[in-house]
């Protein structure tokens, strides 16, 4: 079975990096900045860096923060990732950007919740993680909006070649943001592997063992290379038009926060920040100019995700000590 964890985590932490590099390269591409296929190589390598340049924090947080270590089980563990998979397929089915992360943190409390009951849940972990999940959406918004202010005040008088300049300095905020996310996303599946190996014995206490590290780094990196292009035409197109500025904009507005709450353990999810942030840079212009019917079915699909999650992996639980497991 915990064969079967590691696995489950690794085809999570590879969807999660194919959901989200719809996020990552989507203003890049729609912008036309770089052709797809450059954008996700260069957006992988990135991603496969960041964790080894930031840190594990997040990956503790995940690990020992969330479920008291009594009631951690291969079988509770396995039963979270899993209900994350299943939600995760769901959303990109419909084509609406969806967060792994609350995905993950639903999954493992239902499961933990059906076997140990609600004091399985660490309150202050819990306080902790859901502040990172639901603060950093607005935050990545107002910094996008902020910064698309100044922007268009410092260029108000230049001519349409500095769209050329935007376009050049998407390649480096690009980079920037695939590190955020790599030191951010993968460090969740990080935490899951190393929950497995503690519960099964194989390691006496929580620490993230190195070939963890570069199995986590490496599996969300070959998704983001694949990259989830039902998702890439919903924030590319379909919340406004995307011009270089927009996505310049956006780029530094999301990796300042995404890269912020990796550095303080916080576990955020990228895609609603690089949502959020594309949403402010298009209000910065006009109200208008944002298709607020898409962003209302984004925000219906991220507040139901951790309940619905929480029922999958309750009941992914039940059927899995239904079958003796």
């Amino acid at each position: 079975m915990l064969i079967g964890l590691i696995v489950a985590a690794l085809l999570f932490d590879f969807l999660n990096g194919f959901n989200d590099s719809s996020s990552l390269v989507a203003t890049v591409i729609a912008s036309r900045a770089m052709p797809p296929r450059r954008a996700l190589t260069i957006t992988a390598i990135a991603e496969f860096a960041g964790p080894f340049l930031f840190g594990v924090a997040v990956a503790n947080t995940v690990g020992k923060g969330l479920i008291v270590s009594g009631a951690v089980t291969v079988p509770v563990v396995l039963a979270g990732v899993i209900a994350a998979i299943v939600w995760n397929r769901v959303t990109w089915f419909f084509a609406v950007p969806s967060s792994s992360s609350h995905a993950l943190v639903g999954g493992l409390m239902g499961a933990a919740i059906l076997s140990a009951g609600f004091g399985a849940v660490q309150l202050s972990g819990l306080i902790k993680i859901l502040i990172s999940l639901f603060i950093s959406p607005p935050l990545g918004f107002a910094a996008g909006f902020l910064l698309m202010r100044l922007i268009l005040h410092l260029a108000q008088s230049a001519t349409p070649r500095v769209n050329d300049w935007f376009r050049q300095g998407q390649l480096l905020t690009s980079v920037g943001l695939a590190l955020s996310h790599g030191a951010n996303d993968s460090q969740k599946t990080m935490g899951i592997i190393t929950l497995g190996l503690v519960a099964s014995g194989q390691i006496e206490s929580f620490h993230v063992p190195l070939w963890v590290v570069v199995v986590s780094a490496g599996a969300i990196a070959l998704g983001t290379l694949f990259g989830g292009w039902r998702l890439i035409r919903t924030l590319g197109g379909r919340i406004y038009t995307i011009r270089p500025v927009h996505g310049f904009t956006a780029h530094i507005g999301a990796t300042s926060v995404i890269l912020g709450a990796a550095l303080l353990g916080g576990p955020v999810s990228t895609t609603q920040v690089i949502s959020s942030a594309i949403m402010g840079v298009g209000s910065a212009e006009r109200l208008s100019k944002v298709r607020w019917d898409v962003a209302e079915d984004m925000l219906w699909t991220w507040g139901l995700t951790i309940p619905m999650t929480m029922l999958t992996g309750a009941g992914t639980l039940w059927a899995m000590q239904a079958m003796g497991f």
